[in-house]
């Protein structure tokens, strides 16, 4: 299946592509890719080294006539986000990704692509072998676990690099040269909740929230889709006097807006919970039809075998705190046109055996509005008594607008393309904010090809974004310049 991939052009992109996801590459799971990265870089005869966090650096040589150019770090990170549709039996702890054309695009087969970062890694794995492409001395910066802490860049230690530009190869808009990017935070509140015996007569139902588009809690956050975890409160609020709420799992990434949530109830009052329920259903139906055309929304009655419940008193304390809770754009930015500053994606919501657990993503380009959002998250959880604890905060990148390697990127884009190319920040997490604060005189850029629907079983590469990405790579390392 994954010959045609092979076939496609840039053969060389596309083979190295195919080499990466056939290894497994789970966030937290990088073992088998590091090794995968390292055997690679000795058997080319590199210089390959694994630092203390297991992030990778191989380094090559100017090719001729480059030597008297600045050396370029180019870095793309290692793991992918594991996301897969119900229906799709997948282990990505074994299998490789199952990958077809359709069109003009690269798909997988039920399940994340690995596009992000792997069309990145692949970039930096073609030139590594490559015998013929122009470029300065290299390093070349494979990070880990990008995806669920950025533990790879906050472990790259200061002096290890040495290169003075970095090329991040981690922007999904061919057209889009990244000059900044966001923080982040998770914010996890966590609580407990009292258990009574199941009434008796009531009926077992699960109600299912499903459909939705899901995406990158980042860059597609400013798209106002649906969160499962939100909606599904939403209909448990509605009928919150006719049922008892015995167990919830909603989302599953923190950096994914979630896509799925059901919730196991038993109905006290079966007329008065299904009027309520429709009346909530088909006002959200309505809603999002316009961005969520494949939305479901089902109460069914079940044959599961429900003894206890949350009490009435914490079923309400919980609905109210994620009713409270904020979710979606917090801020936009001022300076920078149609540029989400500040949000909150509430990413995963488990309610189960007298446990709530309620995981959000912060982020912002703004470290005084990220604390800001994250404080009010914190107040709204711990008003409904539930523990906070807030981890994994990483800086924001500010841009540099005149940075000499944006204005060398900026020209060759117009001279190739016969059009300026979009200079902006993103709502994303980006590497490079983490890595400037030890390595703060690197002139950093971010760009790749187009992707579309990252961090969920939709996403997909373009191909002919892909060659036209490829053919800028190749300018960009013929014009770093001089030292």
């Amino acid at each position: 299946m994954n010959e045609e991939i092979r076939n496609l052009k840039p053969k060389a992109l596309w083979n190295k592509f195919a080499d990466l996801n056939a290894v497994p590459r789970p966030s937290k799971k990088e073992e088998r890719v590091i090794a995968f990265m390292k055997d690679f870089g000795k058997n080319l005869g590199l210089e390959t080294i694994e630092d203390e966090v297991g992030n990778v650096i191989i380094r090559k040589p100017a090719t001729q006539g480059m030597e008297d150019r600045k050396m370029v770090v180019l870095q793309s990170h290692l793991d992918m986000v594991h996301q897969k549709n119900n229906d799709t039996d997948f282990d990505f702890n074994k299998q490789g990704i199952e990958m077809y054309v359709d069109g003009d695009w690269v798909r997988a087969k039920g399940t994340t692509l690995g596009a992000d970062n792997g069309l990145g890694v692949a970039t930096i794995m073609a030139i590594l072998e490559s015998n013929d492409i122009e470029h300065p001395a290299i390093e070349a910066l494979f990070t880990i676990d990008e995806e669920t802490g950025m533990t790879g860049a906050k472990g790259l230690k200061g002096g290890l690099l040495k290169g003075d530009i970095l090329l991040n190869l981690d922007t999904e808009e061919d057209d889009e040269i990244g000059v900044g990017c966001a923080g982040g935070v998770d914010v996890t509140a966590t609580g407990t909740y009292s258990e009574i015996d199941a009434p008796k007569n009531a009926l077992a139902h699960t109600i299912k929230v499903k459909g939705l588009n899901g995406g990158h809690s980042g860059m597609d956050i400013i798209k106002g889709l649906g969160n499962a975890n939100k909606l599904m409160n939403r209909l448990l609020f509605a009928t919150n006097d006719y049922m008892q709420l015995a167990k919830l799992e909603g989302g599953s990434l923190r950096n994914a807006i979630p896509r799925e949530s059901v919730a196991q109830v038993l109905v006290t009052s079966e007329t008065e919970f299904h009027t309520a329920f429709e009346k909530m259903k088909n006002d959200i139906l309505t809603e999002y039809k316009s961005l969520e055309a494949n939305l479901t929304i089902t109460a069914q009655k079940s044959n599961n075998s429900i003894e206890k419940t949350m009490s009435a008193a914490d079923q309400k304390n919980f609905l109210n705190a994620m009713n409270a809770a904020h979710n979606g754009v917090y801020r936009m930015s001022p300076e920078i046109e149609d540029l989400v500053e500040t949000s909150n994606n509430i990413a995963k919501v488990s309610v189960e055996r007298g446990n709530i657990k309620i995981e959000c993503l912060t982020r912002s380009s703004v470290e005084s509005s990220k604390d800001a959002l994250a404080n009010a998250l914190t107040s709204t959880f711990e008003l409904a008594g539930y523990k906070v604890n807030l981890a994994g905060d990483y800086p924001g990148w500010a841009p540099n607008m005149d940075s000499d390697i944006l204005k060398v990127l900026d020209n060759l884009y117009q001279k190739m393309n016969g059009e300026k190319a979009h200079v902006a920040a993103c709502h994303a997490g980006l590497e490079c904010g983490i890595l400037g604060q030890n390595y703060p005189g690197m002139d950093m850029i971010s760009f790749g090809p187009t992707i579309k629907g990252a961090h969920s079983p939709d996403e997909r590469a373009s191909i002919s974004s892909a060659q036209k990405y490829w053919e800028f790579v190749l300018e960009i390392l013929k014009n770093i310049p001089k030292k």
